[in-house]
């Protein structure tokens, strides 16, 4: 998920203009930011835990029992709607991030669209438990994305603001944990609600609600009306903060690519995870789903364990690039073995591997970005947004990409899964790879 999220300079009088603030050479690391208290680091985290809780939750399970409510033996509406829906933050992550860079309030310039992106997202459940169509639900989707994906990615901007460099590891690796317990957690009380659309989707929502609400009145954020607005908007200005100059910033540009290879390689093992199961137990499809469950409950805590050891350790260590290199290869060691298994315990152990890789990789290479990101002060919405793309581009295109390799080579229906998962698994080492070009973090 990924739309664009502080600690901006102390108000100053509207006369004369303010300067500025200087941003560190291109591509380099911000040391000189202060370390936050226990406080900031708590409730960012469980404020991201409260949205995933209110906006995974759906993708879990709720949207699945409405669906079957209003079209049912229509299971394919669910992947045109969550479809419809990625295109959202792939199309608003950089522009939400300009104009959360440019807002000036009292407020500061995150908390007011943290705030707003909450409300629109307790609007969207609203309409997606009483919608009386399955266009109406889509609908909601679209809003539930919008809203609860402009707090998300408030709430990670809050954070480039915020961090200094040895706090990022632990602070990405503890969001981590949250954002893989979150929808665990809803997936549970909403197994209790599903009698009730409203209380289905409104309980964690209000979790949502209560745990952000909590962070921006408890977590104080400097007025930015005295800041520097910059150029006049238009529909050229915004067009053109959709792209940046590589050259310009090329650690920016590797870590981009970075994450470009590895949640591409990531989307290639997960799309067809149903299919690739049955295949190689030798089952029908409809009998692994209990299977995929409990794997996928343990596997949690293998990414959980990835992400909270792999941010604290690269912290306690002053070291980024090798652990996000070896997160790409644990990635990669997992996706072998299952393309190779021969039974049921490499197939596990191969899945539980990838796990662990995803969970360090996702912290460490997020503490990575915070360390290279552009325009700290004055554009971190933006260059936020713009990772995003990152993520969106491998996992909407992944899945047409696919095919291609499943094709090769396959006769008679058969998939060629093996070449899929080993060129998964190419991907994700290749994205630890690249991170080594990064000159400015070790």
């Amino acid at each position: 998920m990924t739309l664009a999220a502080g600690d901006p300079q102390p108000a100053a009088t509207p006369a004369p203009l303010p300067v500025p603030p200087v941003e560190p050479p291109p591509g380099s690391a911000d040391k000189t930011t202060q370390k936050v208290d226990a406080t900031y680091i708590w409730l960012i985290v469980i404020a991201q835990f409260g949205v995933f809780v209110a906006f995974i939750t759906p993708i879990a399970i709720s949207l699945a029992i409405r669906v079957q409510q209003l079209a049912p033996g229509h299971e394919d509406y669910l992947g045109y709607i969550t479809g419809a829906g990625a295109m959202v933050p792939l199309l608003l992550s950089p522009l939400l991030g300009v104009l959360s860079d440019r807002t000036r309030s009292r407020l500061g310039r995150r908390r007011p669209w943290m705030l707003g992106g909450t409300v629109i997202g307790v609007v969207s459940l609203v309409v997606m438990a009483l919608a009386p169509s399955i266009l109406v639900l889509g609908l909601g989707w679209l809003l539930a994305q919008l809203g609860w994906g402009t707090t998300f990615a408030n709430l990670q901007t809050s954070t480039a603001d915020r961090l200094p460099e040895e706090q990022r590891g632990r602070v990405a690796g503890l969001s981590g944990f949250a954002q893989q317990i979150g929808p665990v957690v809803g997936v549970v009380i909403a197994g209790g609600l599903s009698g009730s659309n409203l209380l289905l989707f409104l309980v964690p929502g209000a979790i949502g609600v209560l745990l952000v609400v909590l962070f921006t009145g408890v977590v104080p954020e400097r007025d930015s009306r005295g800041l520097a607005v910059g150029e006049p908007l238009s529909v050229a200005t915004l067009a053109a903060k959709y792209l940046y100059h590589p050259r310009r910033y090329p650690d920016f540009s590797w870590n981009w690519l970075g994450r470009f290879l590895f949640y591409l390689g990531l989307t290639f093992n997960t799309t067809f995870t149903a299919f690739f199961f049955a295949d190689r137990l030798d089952v029908p499809v409809e009998e692994v789903a209990g299977l995929i469950a409990v794997l996928g409950g343990v596997g949690v805590l293998a990414t959980a364990a990835g992400a909270i050891g792999g941010g604290f350790l690269s912290d306690r260590l002053h070291r980024r690039r090798p652990f996000v290199l070896a997160a790409g290869s644990v990635f990669g060691l997992g996706a072998v073995l299952m393309a190779v298994a021969p039974g049921r315990p490499v197939l596990f152990a191969g899945s539980l591997i990838c796990s662990l890789g995803i969970g360090a990789f996702a912290a460490v290479d997020q503490a990575l970005l915070l360390d290279v990101l552009p325009e700290r002060q004055t554009a971190a919405g933006r260059f936020m947004g713009i990772t995003g793309f990152a993520t969106s581009i491998p996992q909407a295109s992944g899945p047409f990409i696919a095919p291609l390799f499943l094709a090769v080579g396959a006769a008679g229906g058969a998939k060629n899964y093996t070449l899929l998962y080993a060129v998964a698994a190419a991907c994700t080492v290749l994205g630890g790879l690249v991170v080594l070009r990064i000159k400015s973090v070790k």
